[in-house]
């Protein structure tokens, strides 16, 4: 909501007080700071229930990126990460730019990475996937992937 500086109200007294400042001090009141249930969700990831969530969902990102990094692996891709993270970089194919293997995964196999040269000059080359999906979702990728493979001979 903007409220321009010309409007006023009067107070009891009769007094004219621009809306402005009254509004942007009641915003600042409000919205200064975390809001309570934020606060009580941090809180809860610090119990030893919440801590257990949090391992277990780590748990499942992780064993997404092991499963990418071996069946890449088996493809015969150049495969960085995944061990410590769930993000890996994937070597792209001889005589491909990190854009144009982007554009045959997403095209082709319909999976979507993150061209390498998007992070700079040193990521040209590379692609980045990231383990953050359903295991399902994961392996339809790998295997959509392994296709693009063996239709087109795309390897390193």
């Amino acid at each position: 909501m903007v409220v321009p500086s010309e409007v006023t109200m009067r107070t009891q007294s009769g007094k004219r007080v621009a809306l402005n400042p009254l509004w942007q001090r009641r915003q600042s009141t409000k919205f200064n700071g975390t809001s309570y249930l934020s606060q009580r969700a941090a809180e809860a990831v610090y119990s030893p229930e919440g801590s257990a969530q949090v391992q277990q969902t780590i748990d499942y990102y992780m064993q997404n990126a092991r499963t990418m990094r071996s069946a890449l692996h088996e493809m015969g891709f150049q495969v960085y990460g995944g061990e410590d993270s769930p993000y890996l970089w994937v070597k792209v194919p001889e005589g491909m730019t990190s854009w144009s293997f982007f554009d045959s995964l997403l095209l082709r196999a319909h999976v979507v990475c993150t061209p390498g040269a998007g992070f700079g000059p040193s990521g040209e080359g590379y692609v980045r996937l990231t383990a953050f999906g359903n295991h399902e979702a994961t392996l339809t990728a790998l295997q959509r992937i392994q296709t693009q493979i063996e239709t087109t001979n795309l390897t390193n």
